[in-house]
């Protein structure tokens, strides 16, 4: 890949800080209450879950052009979810939920899903990695 920008950040842990290289952001991170946190800060799970609906939404916004659909109205919400794993571990699993106009219901928008799901960045980073679920609305 020859890379067109390199995002940096750096944290230190889940009840820590995250900062980002430039500055814009600077976010205290917490444990949700779910997992025996406070719940105070941002979590882990938002910040990728933030990441990726902006991405999914922006790549839908690609094959929308190249293809002359109209994607204005479209709007991506991701659910990023933890749990244990089978191997004692942690894991990670997406929902994304979205909601096409009236315009794009049945097989056209279930093609351009497609089409996004295969072209949005973090759609190949979590392939065959983490199970991605994607649900018209």
């Amino acid at each position: 890949m020859n890379a067109l920008y390199t995002a940096v950040a750096t944290a230190n842990g889940r009840e820590g800080r995250a900062v980002s290289s430039d500055g814009r952001i600077d976010l205290p991170l917490g444990l949700p209450a779910s997992l025996g946190g406070n719940g105070q800060g941002t979590n882990p799970e938002q910040l990728f879950a933030a990441g990726y609906a902006a991405c999914f939404a922006s790549a839908m916004s690609a094959i929308g052009r190249q293809e002359k659909i109209d994607v204005k109205d479209v709007s991506v919400t991701a659910e990023v979810s933890i749990g244990k794993d089978t191997d004692g571990g942690f894991g990670l699993a997406v929902v994304m939920r979205v909601e096409l106009p009236d315009h794009l219901a049945g097989e056209a928008g279930r093609e351009l899903l497609e089409k996004t799901h295969a072209y949005c960045p973090y759609s190949k980073a979590t392939r065959g990695n983490i199970p991605v679920e994607i649900v018209a609305e």
